[in-house]
Order: C-alpha cells, then sequence, then structure tokens
C-alpha cells in the first residue's frame, strides 16, 4: 500500500495544496497502519487502546478529510468545468467509497471505549486484515477520481487539447 501511495504522491503532488496535505495525511495513516500491524503480530496482548486510538484519530481524520474536503473540491471542479462526465465518475465512486466510510466507522466503534477495546482486542488482526483490503479500494477509488479530474483539467491538458484542436485538418 505505501509504494501505491508514493506513486500517487508523485503523480498528484503540487496539483492543489489541499490534495497535497490529504496525501501526505495517507501516507501517515498507512505508516501508522503498518507499525500497529507489526506490533499487534508481535505482541497482540501488549497493545493498549492509546495506541489503537492514534491509529483510529488518523483515520477518522483522513476520511473526513476526503468526505468534508477533498471530495467537494474535487466535484466544485468539475462543476467549474461543466464536465458531466467527470460528475458522472464521481457520483459511482463516492457510492463506493461509502462502503469502506462504514467499514471505518465500525471499527472506530469497536475500539471507541476501554471496555469495548478490551472486549474486541483479540480481533484486532482480522480487522486490520478487513481495514487493509478496504483502504487498498478505497485508495484506488480515490486516486481514480483525482486522475480523472487532474487529467481533464490540470492546466497542461487543457493547453494539450486546445493545441491539437487547431492542428487538427479542417479547423
Amino acid at each position: 500500500m505505501l509504494e501505491d501511495c508514493k506513486n500517487a504522491q508523485e503523480r498528484w503532488g503540487g496539483v492543489h495544496q489541499l490534495i497535497d496535505r490529504w496525501l501526505a495525511e495517507r501516507r501517515a495513516l498507512l505508516t501508522n497502519f503498518r507499525e500497529l500491524q507489526d506490533a499487534c503480530d508481535a505482541d497482540l496482548e501488549a497493545l493498549n487502546k492509546a495506541r489503537i486510538d492514534a491509529f483510529s484519530e488518523l483515520l477518522m481524520d483522513y476520511i473526513s478529510a476526503g468526505h468534508f474536503e477533498v471530495y467537494p473540491q474535487l466535484r466544485a471542479e468539475a462543476e467549474a468545468f461543466d464536465d458531466n462526465a467527470a460528475l458522472a465518475l464521481a457520483d459511482s465512486l463516492l457510492q463506493r467509497l461509502d462502503m469502506s466510510t462504514e467499514l471505518v466507522l465500525a471499527f472506530d466503534e469497536d475500539y471507541a471505549s476501554a471496555t469495548r477495546c478490551e472486549y474486541h482486542m483479540a480481533r484486532l488482526p482480522a480487522w486490520l486484515d478487513r481495514l487493509q483490503k478496504g483502504l487498498t479500494e478505497r485508495f484506488s477509488l480515490e486516486d481514480r477520481l483525482i486522475g480523472r479530474l487532474h487529467a481533464a483539467h490540470a492546466p497542461d491538458a487543457a493547453s494539450a487539447e486546445l493545441h491539437a484542436g487547431t492542428s487538427s485538418p479542417g479547423v
């Protein structure tokens, strides 16, 4: 997952400060996720709620930033360019992203209190496996959303399209 994040950051970095910050949060989330997996594999009984809370906070912040900052910004960009195809794709992808959001919310709920955390501790490795699958799909969907809007609305893409249109026969 970290390798994919690096590629995404290389592709989309610099497009917009909001996306840059969000991709940096994704990288921090993935680093923390890997550390939690390693700690879980090393000694599950040694894990404490504070460690799980730190991961859960990063996870919730990342998901919230997507839903309340990044996705609306990307939709606004597509609307500004009157890009109905991008809006249709955004609607489709956002519905699929809701599934992983529900997964994240369920994880956060299971580990919300000390009592619940203790009760669900034995399930943590299985939870992390589920989260890994859900987040991998989520990141792929988010990258498609960013990529579609970036490709269509980047100044270089618009300039290339304009030049291509003026150099075509019959213009």
